[in-house]
């Protein structure tokens, strides 16, 4: 009995022995242990960039946009009847022509025939005259002995001559006639432009009022340009906004540039978009008077994006958009605290916001947006940080130099 009770000892106690040394020990550590330093938790200061505020004069643009189109364009149609003789070359789509250069020709005999009939007519209208003109002298002489009083004007013969003189002026205006429908014939340009379509052929038999084609002017270009209402105050004058227009369209992979002229408004407010409609013109867009080198032409049916030059402002602020909200922008103090302060927008497009009587020269205008700015909160500047840094390493040189030099 005694024997298995040491057995049992042997194998159960020194665990227990174990457990018990190792629990003391735990005890005596976590008595001695120190307890950690608190500190308080530190806010991180945000880093901001800023630019500094300058004020200038500038022009209040009005940006735009339109679809370039003729100034003058008209539709050909004959004025006479016929077959299409010729066509010539330059009456296709997209020719160049001059004014008075011949576009077609219409079967002319008939219209000469009727010029010959008409030269006859008149011919023969003037003989008569001649002829009643020297009855009448005759009949003044025969007239010369009668004592009855003054000679009836039948006698004279002056209703016969009278006849004859409206029978050649009648005979005069079929010539006058003929000559111009023999000159109809010939289909001319009346101005300098291009040709915008063709819709004859050639042999085909035309009528009075048939519709050849079309012809746009190419010696001044007009845009019409969309404004919103309240734009128009941006203006040198509202009533004659005569102002410069700077045109810009994407062509052959670069964008080019034209100078036009605002020379009218239209005077009402568009129904459908409660726009206001200023229209520009361009002279020479097809540049055939003047052309330099490199220089592209202003084609019809480009659309083109505008900027009209407004009025003319002095101490104006021009702000990135983005960094002004709710008409707030966020000031930079001396102390490195933000102001957020409330500006005067006197005008915004799609890049810049333009600020006048709310900043000073030299003041710093934070560019980086923070989440609940707010006024007073402390802002690093990106500059000044990086400053500060270097400065630290130089002390920290100096004092490694020092050091070294009392050793």
């Amino acid at each position: 009995m005694k024997s298995m009770i040491k057995i049992i000892l042997r194998r159960v106690f020194p665990p227990f022995l174990i457990l018990i040394v190792f629990g003391l020990f735990a005890a005596l550590l976590m008595s001695t242990q120190e307890a950690p330093e608190q500190k308080e938790e530190e806010m991180p200061v945000p880093i901001v960039d800023v630019m500094p505020v300058r004020s200038e004069t500038v022009s209040l643009n009005l940006p735009s946009y339109g679809v370039v189109l003729p100034k003058n364009k008209t539709q050909l149609v004959t004025e006479v009847q016929g077959r299409m003789l010729t066509i010539s070359d330059k009456f296709v789509a997209g020719g160049i022509v001059k004014r008075g250069d011949m576009l077609a020709q219409i079967e002319p005999s008939d219209y000469e025939a009727d010029l010959m009939q008409a030269q006859a007519t008149l011919a023969q209208a003037k003989a008569a005259l001649d002829e009643e003109i020297a009855r009448g002298e005759v009949a003044k002489e025969d007239w010369k002995g009668y004592d009855g009083g003054v000679p009836p004007e039948l006698g004279l013969r002056v209703p016969q001559l009278k006849k004859e003189q409206a029978n050649v002026k009648f005979a005069e205006a079929a010539l006058a006639r003929a000559q111009r429908n023999l000159e109809r014939t010939t289909i001319r340009a009346p101005f300098d432009g291009i040709i915008k379509s063709r819709n004859v052929d050639l042999g085909q038999y035309v009528t009075l009022g048939t519709n050849l084609g079309e012809l746009y002017d190419t010696r001044i270009a007009e845009i019409r340009l969309p404004l919103a209402n309240h734009e128009l105050a941006y203006l040198e004058s509202i009533d004659n906004p005569d102002t410069q227009v700077t045109l810009s369209a994407e062509l052959a992979g670069r964008t080019v540039n034209w100078t036009g002229k605002i020379v009218r408004s239209e005077g009402v407010i568009d129904a459908d978009n409660r726009m206001v409609y200023l229209v520009a013109e361009v002279k020479d867009p097809y540049l055939r008077q003047n052309k330099t080198e490199g220089q592209l032409p202003l084609k019809y049916g480009s659309f083109v994006n505008a900027i009209i030059k407004g009025r003319t402002v002095e101490g104006i602020v021009k702000l990135p958009r983005y960094i002004v909200r709710d008409h707030q922008v966020a000031v930079v103090r001396d102390d490195n605290t933000l102001e957020m302060r409330e500006v005067n927008v006197v005008r915004s497009d799609i890049d810049k916001v333009y600020i006048k009587d709310s900043l000073k020269d030299g003041e710093r205008i934070s560019l980086t947006t923070i989440n609940n700015m707010a006024t007073g909160q402390l802002v690093k500047v990106i500059g000044e940080e990086d400053k500060s840094q270097s400065q630290d390493k130089e002390d920290e040189s100096q004092q490694t130099l020092v050091a070294a030099g009392d050793q």
